[in-house]
């Protein structure tokens, strides 16, 4: 759709299909996000009171309300691309007039555990919380994995795998190594697979789901701060010191108990 005298270039400065931007920016310099969302991006509860962290579960639920099944039956809308990472699923140019575009299931059952099926609180009545993951939507933007390893940290390597761009989380500090424990992803591949892009617009593809990663911390060690650096990674994806959330991003988590609590107090709980 060129631009013409009468639109003054806003409809090229939307979508540049020559250079591939958005809104003048490209793809690579977008966001990656998670669910829940919280003030200062720290998660902070005690497995034993579920009204620490009842938003938080609140929040995962709303989203995963929107990958239930029965959102995703219309054959007109849907199909379905499988569970393992496939290339992208090319539906027209953007600027034909091909109309609505198809777009792929994403079964909320992909996530295991963090699904919500079977464990409404996503881990955190356990002490084992599940954060949800999403690269934000961008029109016609077809991210590229790694070419090679090289970017990616060496415990990330086994990560690389074809369609599908990884994700890999870590301790930010040194001092947190030994104390974040195994994380385990859920999703297809592990990532995000290829054949999900790329997306058409919110007037093509008004009903399109994003595919999803989710992350469980199975062993974090309680009471104390403890800081986790996301990333997802790719050839075409980008990260800015200036955006936290350009390819990235930090999470905080404080996980306390009760009974742990009232001797952080010293021991003046236990007195009474």
């Amino acid at each position: 759709m060129p631009a013409n005298k009468d639109d003054g270039g806003w409809r090229s400065f939307v979508w540049n299909s020559e250079r591939g931007e958005l809104l003048g920016r490209t793809g690579g310099s977008w966001c990656l996000s998670h669910t829940p969302r919280s003030e200062k991006t720290e998660l902070y509860f005690s497995p034993k009171d579920s009204d620490t962290y009842r938003h938080y579960t609140r929040d995962l639920r709303e989203l995963m309300a929107k990958y239930d099944e029965e959102n995703q039956r219309d054959q007109m809308l849907f199909e379905d691309c499988g569970d393992v990472p496939s290339d992208y699923r090319h539906r027209g140019e953007l600027e034909s007039e091909v109309g609505v575009r198809k777009a792929c299931r994403f079964s909320r059952s992909l996530l295991g555990e963090c699904s919500g099926l079977e464990d409404p609180d996503f881990g955190f009545k356990q002490g084992r919380p599940c954060i949800i993951i999403k690269l934000n939507r961008i029109v016609n933007f077809r991210p590229r994995p790694p070419l090679n390893n090289g970017s990616i940290p060496e415990d990330a390597h086994y990560k690389v795998l074809p369609n599908v761009m990884p994700i890999y989380c870590s301790n930010k500090r040194p001092e947190d190594a030994d104390k974040i424990g195994e994380i385990k992803y859920f999703g297809i591949g592990g990532g995000f697979p290829l054949q999900y892009y790329p997306f058409y617009g919110k007037l093509l593809h008004s009903h399109y789901l994003q595919p999803l990663v989710a992350l469980q911390f199975t062993n974090l060690t309680h009471n104390t701060e403890l800081r986790v650096e996301c990333k997802v990674y790719g050839d075409n994806i980008a990260y800015s010191d200036k955006d936290r959330y350009q390819g990235r991003f930090d999470i905080k988590f404080t996980i306390t108990k009760l009974d742990d609590e009232c001797c952080l107090l010293g021991g003046a709980a236990a007195v009474l």
